[in-house]
């Protein structure tokens, strides 16, 4: 006899009840997975293992404790896979469902299967109408089930027969594994929306709700691009479902939240930063995506010209010293400090970060992420540095003049310090420490350098067209007489591969200042009327590396001009 019919109709205790009774879960979690079942939608026992509430095992024990239907572990199901006879695989994968073989039941035979839901109409339908008869059900873990679907698969399909081509179906099985019950449509439809992201190169992700439709936006080489539309009545599930991946509450809808991720898309590691704010029509998210691929975290990867690296090269072997990079928000600052870290001999030295938020994991790092509701603020941070015995200190960014007070005082003590400030220029970071209350001879005795940089789009290789003589001279002109006559200068046109833009990629624009004998003396006269002459630019300003690189064919003059024309 079916049992599923017969529990269907009796009065059962709920779920969470049964959970609670047994001391699985706690009201207030309860409480907590009740309002995200409510947000959106879905078993409250899927919801209550995704959320890490209860393992898996026990809400499937509760189920069965609830239904009066057993529950079949792993050890009891069939080792090698049955003949599917006129059962359709892809509907028992879609279904997560197993033969377990026959029973006898008077003088017939009754076909028995394990499920993830053995309350399941449209199983119970097909599995009558495709065998001619009905089934019994029994309850069985997801993932157990998943697993042993997937170590059939693997017998039916050697890796050797895959390589070969013989195993046609293999990849439709493949994707039916990668759609089971867990993959619900929002969880697809998220992962959609980040792989599409990653295949554009995107460094970000924007999903924004307005009155009438929600967008995502990308990213890319800088710009904004609208990629993606969710439907109004999926939105809060998609940002939920974004909540779960970084460990944020569900449940908050009224202030903002910071979490992250990984995830292993399109054979990459990648670390995901989250943020969400409420706004009038809903929450914006906006996921900040970091390559886990620390190879491209090298100094000579970052478009810098020879002199300015073997002189940055130099300022980084300076024992003690303040070495900073400038720039506004989004201009690679993070990342060239990083790199600048990798060249350091991390096995010999120690080395300490404090940082808002910790972008990326190396080896060799110590590193702290600020918490300022707890009080753990950089300036609290440094001081317990400082009781570390440090060798190199990295600070995320200079914000106040309580920090840069106290790294101006481990420079002089005796450490070399790295640290980021938002100003457009080099020399606009000398006037800002000022500004913030450390004094002039102070700065002169600790400062090693500054470097400012700035992000140009890259010119795509595959379709960029040189300006005709003419129209050459007149960019030339533009860049202030940092181009010798007849210098070949390109232009984007547009094409497939760069998605009609003229650009694929970025590089970097960098103006590095040495603090030399003439700077510090600049220092200690001129005070806040320091100018960019006053120091010795060791390659030229921003604006003629730009040109430099405008002749090498890397990017236009169009972008170094954007790039450049910012004042402090």
């Amino acid at each position: 006899m079916n049992h599923s019919h017969d529990v269907i109709r009796k009065p059962r205790p709920k779920l969470g009840e049964l959970l609670l009774a047994q001391g699985k879960l706690s009201l207030p979690d309860l409480e907590r997975a009740l309002q995200v079942q409510t947000s959106i939608g879905g078993r409250l026992g899927k919801l209550l293992v995704q959320l890490g509430l209860v393992s898996e095992a026990d809400v499937y024990a509760a189920l069965s404790a609830q239904t009066g239907i057993p529950l079949v572990r792993t050890e009891s199901f069939p080792t090698a896979r049955p003949d599917w006879g006129p059962l359709n695989a892809a509907f028992l994968l879609a279904h997560h469902a197993l033969p377990l073989g026959d029973v006898c039941t008077n003088d017939d035979t009754t076909p028995v299967f394990v499920t993830s839901d053995p309350l399941d109409p449209l199983l119970i339908q097909g599995l009558r109408i495709a065998l001619g008869r009905s089934p019994e059900l029994r309850w069985g873990l997801e993932s157990e089930i998943a697993q042993r679907h997937r170590e059939w698969l693997e017998a039916d399909n050697p890796p050797e027969e895959a390589a070969s081509g013989a195993a046609s179906g293999a990849s439709e099985f493949i994707e039916h594994l990668r759609d089971l019950a867990s993959e619900a449509p929002i969880i697809r439809r998220v992962n959609e929306i980040i792989d599409k992201a990653v295949s554009l190169r995107a460094s970000d992700i924007h999903i924004e709700s307005y009155e009438d439709k929600s967008l995502v936006r990308a990213r890319v080489d800088g710009d904004l691009i609208v990629y993606d539309e969710i439907d109004a009545k999926d939105v809060a599930a998609v940002v939920s479902r974004i909540k779960i991946l970084s460990q944020l509450d569900i449940a908050e809808r009224r202030l903002p939240q910071d979490g992250r991720t990984k995830l292993r898309l399109r054979g990459k590691e990648i670390d995901v930063r989250v943020s969400t704010v409420p706004t009038m029509h809903g929450e914006s998210v906006v996921m900040r995506l970091l390559e886990r691929n620390v190879d491209m975290l090298s100094l000579d990867r970052l478009s810098f010209r020879p002199n300015v690296l073997a002189a940055l090269r130099r300022m980084l072997a300076t024992p003690h010293g303040i070495l900073l990079v400038t720039g506004p928000t989004g201009s690679g600052k993070s990342t060239t400090l990083y790199a600048a870290m990798r060249e350091l001999p991390g096995e010999s030295l120690k080395i300490l970060t404090v940082e808002d938020p910790v972008e990326y994991r190396l080896h060799w790092l110590n590193q702290v992420q600020v918490q300022p509701q707890i009080g753990l603020t950089f300036a609290h941070v440094l001081r317990s540095f400082l009781r570390q015995d440090p060798d190199v200190i990295m600070i995320g960014e200079m914000r106040d003049g309580e920090t840069a007070g106290i790294a101006v005082q481990a420079a002089l003590t005796g450490h070399l310090v790295l640290s980021t400030l938002h100003t457009n220029s080099a020399a606009g970071a000398v006037v800002r420490l000022m500004n913030m209350g450390v004094e002039p001879y102070l700065i002169s005795a600790t400062l090693v350098g500054v470097l400012a940089q700035r992000l140009v789009r890259r010119l795509c290789d595959a379709c960029k067209a040189p300006l005709s003589p003419p129209a050459a001279a007149q960019a030339a002109s533009l860049l202030g007489g940092s181009l010798p006559a007849d210098t070949p200068i390109y232009t984007a046109v547009g094409c497939p591969a760069c998605r009609g833009t003229g650009y694929h990629g970025r590089l970097a624009i960098h103006e590095l200042i040495d603090i030399d004998e003439a700077g510090k003396q600049a220092i200690l006269g001129k005070r806040a009327d320091l100018q960019g002459q006053d120091f010795h630019h060791v390659g030229g300003t921003l604006l003629q590396d730009g040109a430099a690189k405008v002749q090498a064919g890397l990017t236009t003059v169009e972008e170094v001009l954007r790039a450049t024309r910012q004042d402090d």
